[in-house]
């Protein structure tokens, strides 16, 4: 006799606030440590990337509840990657694209830092919102080279405020904002 599968308990939904699928509710379940973007934190991001985000090429490293990339999808976006390490919260995410059925998602399960390992593709849009507390951001812009463009490629950071992480040098903050525990910022990348 099989085992039954353990059911996927659910923290609440997601809202898709601006573009061709506004209005959307997407599923978010249950997961340690995810905790989706808030509207009125998208909402700021997005009035940001009012007048840029249609068609770039945009990368959500820590996909999560899938917040970020599914409004960069809403909104125009080219194309949107989105890595999330976790296996049920991707599966979460393919049932939020099966919803949706955009034909410019690409979605992985893999470990971020795997991912910028490997892939040669670069993108117009980073947006980062790693788990909190986990340290992770500069292993991330260690390994995040071929990914960015060496001039004009726009970086979104969302973390913790008691965060140490200092961003590299080449990145200039456009905009910055906090909401409760989270600093959020946009970057943009600038070589000399």
């Amino acid at each position: 006799m099989p085992k039954p599968t353990p059911k996927t308990s659910v923290q609440g939904n997601i809202r898709i606030i601006g573009g061709q699928y506004k209005g959307r509710k997407l599923t978010v379940i249950d997961s340690k440590g995810l905790r989706p973007t808030t509207d009125r934190v998208k909402e700021t991001l997005f009035n940001w990337l009012m007048f840029t985000i249609r068609d770039k090429k945009c990368l959500d490293l820590f996909a999560g509840a899938g917040s970020l990339g599914f409004e960069a999808l809403s909104r125009y976006a080219k194309s949107v990657t989105m890595i999330e390490k976790d296996k049920k919260v991707y599966v979460n995410l393919k049932k939020g694209a099966e919803l949706l059925k955009p034909n410019n998602l690409t979605l992985l399960n893999i470990c971020a830092l795997e991912f910028l390992r490997t892939t040669k593709e670069s993108f117009d849009i980073i947006f980062l919102d790693p788990p909190f507390r986990h340290d992770i951001l500069t292993q991330v812009f260690t390994l995040l080279t071929t990914q960015i463009a060496p001039n004009g490629t726009l970086i979104y950071i969302e973390q913790e405020k008691e965060a140490q992480f200092i961003p590299p040098a080449y990145l200039t903050m456009l905009k910055e904002g906090t909401a409760g525990q989270v600093i959020y910022r946009l970057y943009k990348v600038e070589r000399t």
